[in-house]
């Protein structure tokens, strides 16, 4: 792909849009950035590439920008916005961030998408490949932005590269050596205009492949297996419920990994799998196969797994208090994510629900919640439409603020129990990002811990 002298639209500012710029400029491009939030919520990045020379416009996106540029660069999760549209039926071309890295990368891409467990997954399998020798690296949505690293790719490299919709949406001869497909369900309806164009989106990972490449796929997703001929020859399974011919499964107590050889092999007891969930069970399948493709002795991959301890507010234990447990799982965004989090525990649960509405079906927790929740509470501006959805499967409360949710649970709990942030939401009502509302959340934990403490003294 030539750059030299075309006009580049970079669409939106964050940190796609800091490592796009100073590739494109190398690259002799004439860049343009258009940001819809304001100079002042910006900060200094907007100053920084003005003084760069590369022009700025904040505020709003201007249509001519769009209309005016050679190639349109819009940063994940950024819709198809009107300007972007007029641009597409202009007959502009407009390409995801990957797609301009996959143009000038050297090296093998391992590609995961799902609608859960991506960043978990990937973080794994980064850890697996490097403890074993391999130099590979972090990239996408969990990691630093895949452009960032063209520079000084080699052909040895891999690049675990966590994929979301917004990424495939745009993408086109984008292609990874390895998929890993973990599930699907319906998520991001604010932004995609159906499930179908969601799950055609998400599916580019694996029909984009080629002869030699390799698909890892979830069994005991039906959606996701559908896809088994539709990629490449080479496609590895995992399942926790049925025996696999090539991949991995739960046996009994065991981890179980199948080669093309059609030899069995145990990789390590289902009980020493550190993180809790069936999910997390799922991701643990998928990340051993990768070591595995790659020719890693199977002590290794074992040891890789129990040394994880997994990712700050995926079912992260926060604290017990007085013989209440406290868990974070606000990366719990969607009703797919709230659900496995709730099924991961067999004790009874209060429920922290609510934030800024997906377009999720909330009537699907109904059964789950009747059979572990003791409590719903909640927050944000889905609260009615959860409430509606919800209100003959548990006892509800409405409160104000994560503060309130977390005083109100501790009042209703009894020792033995389970208070949990899984809101099946975004964070956006109330919260920057999920990570904001998850710490915040951790830091009312603790602030009612030592509120207890003053009070016994």
């Amino acid at each position: 792909m030539i750059l030299e002298g075309r006009k580049v639209l970079v669409v939106g500012l964050g940190k796609t849009g800091e490592a796009l710029c100073p590739f494109l400029l190398n690259q002799g491009a004439r860049v343009k950035v258009s940001e819809k939030m304001n100079s002042e919520e910006m900060g200094q990045a907007v100053s920084f590439w003005r003084q760069k020379g590369v022009p700025v416009e904040t505020g709003k996106h201007e249509l001519e920008s769009f209309l005016e540029s050679d190639l349109i660069v819009p940063s994940p999760g950024v819709p198809m916005i009107p300007e972007l549209e007029a641009s597409r039926k202009k007959g502009i071309k407009i390409i995801s961030e990957i797609e301009l890295a996959y143009s000038f990368l050297k090296g093998k891409i391992v590609g995961i998408t799902g609608s859960n467990g991506k960043s978990t997954t990937a973080t794994l399998i980064h850890k697996i490949l490097k403890e074993g020798g391999f130099e590979a690296f972090l990239a996408g949505n969990i990691g630093m932005p895949l452009i960032s690293f063209v520079e000084n790719s080699k052909d040895e490299h891999i690049y675990v590269t966590e994929i979301s919709s917004f990424q495939l949406e745009y993408a086109e001869a984008f292609r990874v050596a390895v998929s890993i497909f973990l599930n699907i369900s319906p998520d991001h309806l604010d932004w995609h205009t159906s499930f179908n164009d969601y799950f055609e989106a998400k599916k580019k990972l694996l029909t984009s492949q080629r002869e030699n490449d390799i698909a890892i796929l979830n069994r005991d997703d039906p959606q996701v297996w559908s896809l088994h001929s539709e990629g490449p020859d080479q496609v590895y399974a995992f399942s926790r419920k049925s025996k696999v011919s090539l991949g991995s499964h739960i046996e009994g107590d065991w981890v179980m990994l199948h080669d093309k050889d059609k030899k069995e092999e145990r990789l390590m007891k289902s009980t020493e799998i550190p993180l809790i969930g069936i999910h997390n069970q799922e991701n643990i399948l998928a990340s051993s196969i990768v070591g595995h493709i790659y020719g890693l002795p199977l002590s290794r991959i074992k040891d890789s797994i129990k040394s994880f301890k997994g990712l700050e507010h995926r079912l992260e234990k926060v604290l017990t208090i007085k013989g209440v447990d406290f868990y974070n799982d606000s990366k719990a965004t969607n009703i797919d994510a709230t659900l496995k989090s709730i099924q991961s525990f067999e004790k009874k649960i209060i429920l922290i629900l609510g934030g800024r509405d997906k377009g999720g079906d909330f009537h699907k927790l109904k059964k789950a919640i009747r059979e572990k929740v003791k409590k719903i509470i909640l927050i944000g501006e889905a609260k009615e439409r959860i409430e509606k959805a919800l209100n003959n499967a548990s006892p509800l409360a409405s409160v104000a603020s994560l503060k309130e949710a977390v005083r109100v649970g501790y009042s209703e709990a009894r020792p033995g129990e389970i208070i949990l942030l899984a809101p099946a939401c975004t964070s956006f009502d109330m919260f920057l990002n999920f990570e904001e509302r998850g710490r915040v959340f951790k830091q009312e934990v603790f602030a009612l811990e030592r509120s207890l403490e003053e009070e016994t003294r």
